[in-house]
């Protein structure tokens, strides 16, 4: 296990999940973790896409810690498509999954301590879609490109990488059949697939690592997929013209 010694990582979206996963694993290591989440526990409880909540939560990190080692943004934009879609909600999606990382970076950036990292939680969405996800998979492009712009802006006082996961069960499900062996690796995704990456991308030995996107998505979008290749059959629905 890394060492992280009373280092600070801030993780958004970290009472469940993913973000849970990731939190706990930097408090093995021996972090003190500060996490926000709208969902009720231990925490700092709040809404990142509002600008106020951001500013009270950096403003307790900074009071209590004084520095920030690691910023994991993780927070869960929602999914919704082109024709349920309101106005409203996709701003909201856009205001969580890209313009609140933005602000939290630049609410702590004069916080960040030497060899600081930041991870964003992007999405293989960032590459390809499902029909009606358009305000989730626009949130996940935009903290993708956000993230090389920001390595760019902070070198030499952040690295920033993101990190792209695939299929991720967060609910301990044991799949087998075509749910596993359609992905190349021959199993779904964990969370501690993710949050070993995170606290690498957090480590020294990441050194060298800055303005990277990650896909880990045991190799799906790597994978040509053509109507009666390898297995693969394209059904259409009577209802099709």
């Amino acid at each position: 296990m890394m060492d992280f010694k009373d280092k600070v990582a801030v993780i958004t979206g970290g009472a469940q999940g993913i973000g849970r996963c990731i939190a706990e694993e930097f408090q093995k290591a021996g972090a003190h973790v500060c996490v926000i989440d709208r969902q009720e526990g231990e925490h700092f409880v709040g809404d990142i896409a509002d600008k106020d909540t951001l500013e009270r939560f950096a403003k307790e990190v900074i009071e209590r810690y004084g520095c920030v080692d690691y910023l994991i943004n993780n927070a869960l934009p929602v999914m919704l498509g082109i024709d349920t879609c309101t106005y409203e909600q996709f701003q909201y999606a856009l205001s969580v999954g890209v313009t609140a990382p933005f602000y939290l970076t630049k609410l702590l950036l004069p916080h960040f301590a030497k060899g600081a990292a930041i991870v964003n939680i992007s999405s293989s969405r960032d590459r390809m879609s499902q029909p009606q996800t358009e305000s989730y998979t626009a949130a996940k492009g935009g903290i993708a490109a956000l993230t090389h712009a920001l390595a760019v802006s902070l070198a030499g006082r952040v690295r920033v990488n993101s990190i792209s996961p695939g299929w991720i069960d967060t609910t301990g499900t044991d799949y087998d059949g075509p749910d596993a062996i359609q992905q190349p690796v021959g199993r779904v995704g964990n969370p501690m697939d993710i949050a070993n990456m995170v606290l690498y991308l957090c480590s020294d030995k990441a050194g060298f690592i800055t303005g990277e996107n990650i896909c880990i998505d045991g190799g799906m979008t790597r994978q040509m997929i053509y109507h009666g290749d390898n297995g693969w059959k394209l059904e259409l629905s009577s209802n099709v013209v």
